[in-house]
C-alpha cells in the first residue's frame, strides 16, 4: 500500500490556520462581509433574525428568504471544532441559494464544553425541526467542519429527527466535515470536547449506517490539510459500500478557509450540487 504515512502529532493533523497564508485573518473577514450582508438583505424585508428554537441562549436561527416563494429551504450549520463561533459570521454564504430561490436557514447551537458533542447534535437536529415547521417544501442541509459532521450525523439512520422531517432531507453536502471522531480523542482540543471512546464512535457517520434514501455528498479542498481529505474519503467509501447514494469532491485550489466561498455564488458547481442533486 503506498501514499499513506502515520500520523505522530494529531494536533498538527488538524491545524489549519498554520498552513493557510493569512489564516487567523479569515474569522474578521467572515464576520465583516456576513454584517454587510444582512444589513444588505435586510433592507429589502428578507431577513429574520434570531428565531427561537428552544429555550437556550444560543438556540436561535436567522432565516433569510429569498424574493418570491421560496423552492425550500437550506440549512447551514457552521464549524469552529463544536468549540468557537455563531451563525452569524456566515450570512454571507446564504447568496447562491437565495439567487437560485430557496430560503437559507442558519442556526446557532451551545458549545463545548458548556454542551457536548451528543447534544449539539441532538440541539441541531431541534433547529432543524423548528425551521421545518416553520418553512414549507424540501430540506437541503449543509454544514463546514464540524458543522459538516453535524448535518451527516443527521443523514444517519439512527437520526435524531422525526421521521417526517426525514422524509424531507432530499440531499446533504457535507463540506470538510468531519465524519470519525476518534482520533480526536489525541488531541489537545478533547479537554474542552471531552470525548471518550463511546462517544466518539456513537457521534461518528462514518462508523453508523446512512438512513436509506438519503443521498449525501462529501465537499473538501483539494489543498485541505490531508486528514480532512481523509476524512470526506472515508464517509464517501463507507456510506457507498452500505447502499448510501454518495458522492466526493475535491474542489480544487480551496482551502479549509476558503472552500465555503462557493456557497455564496449562485453560479458555482458546490450551490448546483447543493440544490439540484
Amino acid at each position: 500500500m503506498t501514499g499513506l504515512s502515520k500520523i505522530a502529532d494529531w494536533d498538527d493533523a488538524y491545524s489549519n490556520s498554520a498552513y493557510i497564508p493569512g489564516g487567523d485573518a479569515y474569522p474578521a473577514q467572515w464576520a465583516e462581509r456576513a454584517a454587510a450582508f444582512r444589513a444588505e438583505i435586510a433592507g429589502t424585508g428578507r431577513a429574520e433574525l434570531e428565531l427561537p428554537y428552544g429555550d437556550g441562549e444560543r438556540e436561535r436561527y436567522d432565516l433569510f428568504r429569498p424574493e418570491g416563494v421560496a423552492r425550500g429551504t437550506v440549512v447551514f450549520v457552521h464549524g469552529g471544532y463544536w468549540m468557537a463561533f455563531d451563525k452569524g459570521r456566515w450570512s454571507h454564504l446564504a447568496a447562491g441559494p437565495l439567487a437560485r430561490g430557496w430560503a437559507v436557514a442558519m442556526p446557532s447551537y451551545t458549545l463545548c464544553p458548556e454542551n457536548r458533542i451528543a447534544g449539539i447534535t441532538r440541539q441541531v437536529a431541534r433547529a432543524v425541526e423548528a425551521i421545518a415547521n416553520a418553512e414549507a417544501g424540501p430540506l437541503r442541509l449543509t454544514g463546514h467542519s464540524a458543522g459538516g459532521h453535524l448535518v451527516s450525523r443527521l443523514a444517519c439512520a439512527d437520526s435524531p429527527l422525526s421521521e417526517e422531517v426525514r422524509a424531507r432531507v432530499e440531499h446533504v453536502v457535507s463540506i470538510s466535515g468531519l465524519h470519525d471522531l476518534r482520533p480526536l480523542l489525541n488531541t489537545g482540543m478533547n479537554a474542552t470536547l471531552r470525548l471518550d471512546e463511546t462517544e466518539a464512535a456513537a457521534e461518528s457517520p462514518a462508523l453508523l449506517r446512512p438512513r436509506p434514501g438519503t443521498g449525501i455528498t462529501c465537499w473538501v479542498g483539494a489543498d485541505e490539510r490531508p486528514e480532512f481529505v481523509r476524512q470526506s474519503e472515508l464517509l464517501a467509501n463507507v456510506w457507498l459500500g452500505l447502499g448510501a447514494a454518495t458522492a466526493l469532491r475535491l474542489a480544487e485550489g480551496r482551502h479549509h478557509f476558503d472552500v465555503i466561498d462557493d456557497l455564496a455564488d449562485p453560479e458555482t458547481e458546490l450551490v448546483a450540487t447543493l440544490l439540484t442533486a
